[in-house]
């Protein structure tokens, strides 16, 4: 039998491969972006955007060097969004352990072990490179900081494994609060290589953990026409998502980043594509939100966090995309109403018995001022819910269950 020929070989490989082929290819450009410092955000990409582009004069950073034909920083450096609201929610929480769900570079959880020496953090996310630079950054706080790579959808798991570690007492187990900072971080966005951005050409990536799982090349490579339609449609790219379906398909094999940009673009009227952002914007933003499987896991992750909350314990969620922010109020209102469908303002008689409050009605979102330095947090909706302490009187309505000191 004849050895395999080089076509065969190649026709062997699976989508991703064939994009990295590709990518390598010299008459295949990828720029050369030195990102900058910027804040752990969703998925906007802007002008505005952290790379430092090609028009704009002045030396890189020192902490930039090559590394594989891309200049990249060294550190997964950004700023984390609204810290400064993070660490205030979390003040009147009790004594113990809080669990930052996407440590991302570990800003929020540095920030909460500075200003609240009395809590303990166990800080998960999936990315390697981040679990990385956050056992770095975390280092100075010793044993308060702990750091582990999971999903956070198996975050009760993590938990009880760590707090058996810890020697922690079964009575005594559960968390004083959770935080989930959703989305993309920046560094994962600013790095042509992981196939998350729409700006730069490379091979269609998308992972949060790269080791694992499918990637966008196959999504876009094997949904079939009608699942594109549902997947553009559920995140707001209803208008012309059968079109966009329809290019892709007709397009295959897409292997980049630039092409799958071209794609849309070109399946956009340009009238269109004069207004509203990048046309591809919405589009990337649901192929992310599909390779990583990122609603089916909130979902999981939220009802396992309230779970775990101990009595004035809190969960605080910062949100960027509207199908999340979706989930996390629909989430936080039936568990501050348990699910009482009594007429607002009157007694409660279906026998409903909420153990969780409203800490505040609606959304925070991040200052002006806050949005100027970082305009990635502009997208940013915080909301936040607290664990009742057992002999406080359960209100029924979460308009009541506010507390009125305290403002959206």
């Amino acid at each position: 039998m004849s050895a395999p020929t080089g076509v065969d070989q190649a026709q062997r490989l699976t989508p991703y491969e064939s994009g990295l082929a590709a990518v390598a290819r010299h008459d295949v450009h990828i720029e050369r972006v030195w990102p900058m410092r910027s804040p752990s955000t969703g998925s906007l990409e802007a002008s505005s955007s952290a790379y430092f582009q090609n028009e704009r004069r002045g030396t890189p950073p020192a902490t930039i060097v090559p590394v594989g034909g891309l200049r990249m920083n060294q550190t997964f450096s950004h700023q984390p969004v609204m810290a400064t609201e993070v660490v205030d929610l979390f003040g009147p929480v009790p004594p113990g352990l809080v669990v930052d769900a996407t440590l991302g570079g570990g800003g929020h959880a540095a920030a909460l072990l500075r200003a609240h020496p009395s809590l303990r953090v166990l800080g998960i996310d999936r990315d390697p490179s981040a679990v990385t630079a956050a056992t770095a950054a975390l280092a100075g706080f010793g044993k308060r900081a702990i750091v582990r790579q999971s999903r956070f959808d198996v975050m009760a798991h993590v938990i009880d494994e760590v707090q058996s570690e810890l020697g922690t007492p079964s009575d005594q187990r559960g968390l004083s609060g959770v935080l989930f900072d959703l989305g993309v971080s920046s560094p994962q966005l600013d790095v042509a290589e992981r196939g998350f951005s729409y700006r730069r050409d490379a091979a269609l990536d998308m992972r949060m953990d790269p080791t694992t799982g499918r990637t966008a090349a196959d999504v876009v490579n094997q949904y079939d026409e009608d699942s594109l339609v549902t997947l553009f449609t559920d995140n707001g790219e209803g208008r012309f998502a059968r079109r966009i379906a329809r290019a892709i398909i007709a397009a295959r094999p897409v292997l980049t980043t630039g092409q799958l940009a071209d794609v849309v673009r070109t399946a956009i009227p340009a009238a269109t594509r004069r207004t509203g952002g990048h046309p591809a914007r919405r589009v990337f933003q649901a192929i992310r939100i599909a390779v990583n499987e990122e609603l089916d896991q909130l979902e999981t992750a939220l009802d396992d966090a309230l779970a775990l909350l101990r009595p004035g314990g809190r969960c605080v969620v910062i949100a960027y995309h509207s199908g999340e922010d979706r989930l996390v109020k629909s989430t936080f209102n039936r568990m501050a109403t348990d699910d009482c469908h009594c007429p607002p303002g009157l007694p409660c008689v279906c026998g409903a018995n909420p153990q969780f409050r409203l800490v505040a009605r609606g959304v925070r979102r991040p200052s002006e001022e806050e949005v100027g330095r970082n305009p990635r947090a502009e997208a940013a909706r915080l909301r936040v819910i607290e664990r009742l302490p057992a002999t406080v009187e359960r209100a029924s309505d979460p308009e009541r269950a506010s507390d009125p000191g305290e403002v959206a």
